[in-house]
């Protein structure tokens, strides 16, 4: 992590007014939040919904060794070492840049709609094989997460993964001049953030930013069957020096699976005549494996190393976690987030799996899908298969308009919508037996997995 004296902090971050009396003061790490201080820490108050500087105190009373102050705040706190800047996360960003440029280390940047955590991980887990590796922890891919993850690196780290998110044009732009990645990956383009961007060639343009801090000559790794994608860095191509490597289901790629054999376990497939075992469920995941694998074999990894990182891989809570209730059904927890990209993929894998008795299907609302909301929702109503799925309970407004389309081939018997969380999970409590397996999925907001509690009693 960070480790500097306080008059090279105030010169990095664009700050002024520290006291002579504390320039020599060095401190260990950087923190926002005052409940999580570690003793010589900066504390940087944020303003959010809450404003940081109320719990300055706080952060000096738990051993921060320093704090930024906005200079449009009254009353800084007495004989405590206080950096004067104009905005607070303006200059955590510019500090954040600046420790990146004494950073001795290559830096993979990967954004896009879906797959951005667990393209993340298996990269973590693979790399981890053969280098130091660093990754974003967490959800902290945002405009204040990112710079903390960057100053969080400590200097002898190889490889630092760093998953970049975003709502609006501009932001993946901001983070990629903050982390100048040497790799720079789109997992692939959806529809999230239809409401604020519009459409998709604008999603497509606001994660190809990611090119923007590009290290000169660096290599773009893409979901090359995504047309949007390959118009665009046909066209970049002509302007800048850029290496790319192509991934995706089509022979013209340049990282392909050949001869998939899926299984509710996992997969096995080839590249180049290779053989690789993802154990994660899913179709849509070899996609990210095949990212991995590319970025990998670029850094010199071999296939037994790649297929052993695999091998480790574990993902984060809520991305289609197997949870075994006492009762003697299993609860797969995919609520992370939900967009009709990843309710595809997830209700695909869930209709293939086999071994189960009954399988129920709790979906609940996709968010920031735009003026089209209502479409995207019937159109995953049509998607459901009742030879596959036996149950559906729909949660939310939105997702009425998946059940109203299910009910159409459905019994409607086996179709059931709900506004109130406490009836849902005892209407479940009811149905669910022995051996039954439950799919829980909804945008992050609709907090469907709060029934899993109800549902283990």
């Amino acid at each position: 992590m960070i480790n500097h004296k306080l008059k090279v902090i105030e010169r990095m971050s664009a700050g002024e007014g520290l006291s002579l009396d504390f320039e020599e003061l060095i401190i260990h790490g950087v923190s926002i939040d005052s409940r999580n201080i570690t003793p010589g820490n900066l504390f940087v108050p944020i303003i959010r919904e809450l404003d940081g500087h109320n719990y300055v105190s706080e952060a000096i009373s738990k051993g921060a060794i320093a704090s930024f102050w906005q200079k449009d705040h009254p009353s800084p706190p007495d004989h405590f070492p206080l950096i004067y800047v104009d905005d607070c996360l303006e200059s955590l960003q510019k500090l954040a840049a600046e420790y990146r440029k004494e950073l001795q280390i290559k830096v993979i940047g990967v954004t896009g709609s879906n797959g951005k955590t667990t393209t993340k991980e298996m990269l973590n887990s693979v790399l981890q094989e053969k280098f130091r590796v660093h990754k974003t922890e967490g959800n902290l891919n945002s405009q204040i997460g990112v710079p903390l993850t960057i100053l969080a690196i400590d200097k002898d780290s190889e490889i630092a993964v760093i998953e970049m998110g975003m709502s609006e044009r501009g932001q993946i732009e901001q983070l990629s001049r903050i982390t100048h990645p040497d790799i720079a990956l789109i997992t692939m383009i959806g529809v999230s953030h239809l409401s604020s961007l519009g459409s998709r060639e604008q999603i497509a343009a606001a994660k190809l930013e990611i090119i923007s801090g590009l290290k000169n000559g660096g290599c773009f790794v893409f979901q090359g069957d995504e047309q949007l994608l390959v118009k665009e860095i046909n066209n970049i191509k002509r302007n800048i020096l850029l290496e790319t490597i192509s991934f995706g289901q089509g022979d013209f790629n340049d990282v392909i699976a050949k001869n998939t054999i899926s299984s509710a376990e996992g997969s096995q497939f080839s590249v180049a005549n290779q053989v690789y075992y993802l154990p994660l469920p899913g179709k849509h995941n070899i996609n990210n494996a095949l990212a991995t694998i590319a970025i990998a074999l670029r850094l010199g990894l071999n296939t037994s190393e790649i297929n052993e990182g695999f091998t480790q891989l574990k993902l984060p809570n809520m991305r289609f976690e197997k949870i075994s209730s006492p009762l003697g059904f299993t609860i797969i927890n995919d609520a992370w987030n939900a967009s009709p990209d990843s309710v595809y993929a997830a209700v695909t894998t869930f209709q293939e799996m086999t071994g189960y008795s009954k399988k129920h299907l709790v979906i609940g609302d996709m968010l920031e899908l735009g003026d089209n909301e209502i479409e995207f929702h019937q159109v995953v109503g049509r998607y459901l298969d009742p030879d596959k799925i036996n149950y559906i309970y729909t949660y939310g407004d939105l997702s009425y308009y998946i059940g109203s389309e299910a009910k159409r081939r459905y019994p409607l018997e086996a179709v059931m919508t709900f506004k109130d969380q406490i009836i849902l999970a005892n209407t479940l409590k009811q149905k669910i037996k022995i051996n039954d397996v439950i799919l829980l999925k909804a945008s992050r907001e609709i907090q469907i997995d709060l029934i899993i509690l109800s549902l283990m009693n």
